[in-house]
C-alpha cells in the first residue's frame, strides 16, 4: 500500500492536472495502471519514474518523439524506442552539417570583394546578366528552376529582367557554384541574404543558431540519460 500514489499527488509533483496524468496513461507515455475494485486508478513509484523521464525526454526531443519512445518502452519494444532516439539525434546532426555548410558558403561570399551590384542597372535582361556573371543564359534559367533566382518579367515582351538584388543573387550563385556548393546550400545562403541584406549580419545570426544548436544538443543528451536511467529502472541493463 505504501507504494501506491494518488493521481492528484502524482500530478502535483509534476505541476500537471489530474486529467493530463490520465491522458499520459491513455497515450502510453505512462505505463498501464491497475484499478481498485471501486474503479480508481492505482499509480505507483514506477509511474512517477516514467513521468520524470518523459518530461525530461520531451524537453530534449519534443513530445512527438517522446510519445513514440515511451509507448515503445512500455510495449517492451526497446528497438523502436532506440530507433526513434537515433533519428532525433540524427536530425540535429543534419542541422549541424547544414549550418556549417551555409556558414562556409557565406565565408566564401564575404571573402570575394568582386561580388557587388555597383555595375548593375535596374531591369537587366538575361543575356547581359549571364555575360556579367560568366555563364550562359540557359544556366540562369536552370538556377531559376531550382528556385535560386527570381527574375521579373518585362511587361509586353515577357522577357526575364533582373533587379539589382537579383543580379547580386546571380553573382552569389555563380560564385558558390564555382566552389561546388550544392543548390540546397546556395538556396539557404540566398534566403538568409534576402532576409538581412548583408552577409556579415547573416554570419552573426548563424552564430546565434550555433549556440542554440549547442543548447538543444545538451538537452537531448540529458533527455537520453534520463531515458537510459528509466530503462535501467525497468530492468534493461544492457
Amino acid at each position: 500500500m505504501g507504494n501506491r500514489l494518488r493521481a492528484v499527488d502524482l500530478a502535483r509533483t509534476a505541476g500537471l492536472s489530474v486529467q493530463q496524468v490520465r491522458n499520459y496513461v491513455d497515450t502510453g507515455v505512462l505505463p498501464p495502471v491497475e484499478r481498485t475494485a471501486s474503479g480508481y486508478r492505482v499509480f505507483t513509484a514506477a509511474h512517477a519514474e516514467a513521468l520524470a523521464a518523459a518530461r525530461e525526454a520531451a524537453a530534449g526531443h519534443g513530445w512527438a518523439t517522446t510519445r513514440t519512445v515511451m509507448r515503445a518502452i512500455h510495449d517492451r519494444d526497446v528497438e523502436t524506442a532506440l530507433a526513434a532516439l537515433d533519428a532525433s539525434h540524427a536530425e540535429l546532426d543534419r542541422e549541424r552539417a547544414e549550418l556549417a555548410a551555409v556558414h562556409d558558403a557565406l565565408g566564401t561570399v564575404l571573402a570575394q570583394p568582386a561580388v557587388t551590384t555597383a555595375t548593375a542597372l535596374p531591369g537587366m535582361r538575361i543575356g547581359k546578366v549571364a555575360r556579367a556573371v560568366g555563364v550562359r543564359p540557359p544556366v540562369l534559367r536552370l538556377w531559376e528552376a531550382h528556385g535560386l533566382l527570381r527574375p521579373d518579367r518585362e511587361p509586353g515582351t515577357g522577357y526575364r529582367v533582373y533587379s539589382r538584388s537579383e543580379f547580386h543573387a546571380a553573382q552569389v550563385v555563380a560564385l558558390l557554384r564555382r566552389g561546388h556548393y550544392p543548390p540546397a546550400t546556395i538556396n539557404a545562403v540566398l534566403g538568409e541574404l534576402r532576409a538581412t541584406g548583408r552577409p556579415d549580419r547573416v554570419l552573426g545570426e548563424l552564430t546565434k543558431r550555433q549556440r542554440d544548436l549547442h543548447r538543444r544538443s545538451l538537452h537531448r543528451l540529458r533527455a537520453s540519460a534520463a531515458l537510459h536511467a528509466y530503462l535501467r529502472y525497468l530492468g534493461h541493463t544492457a
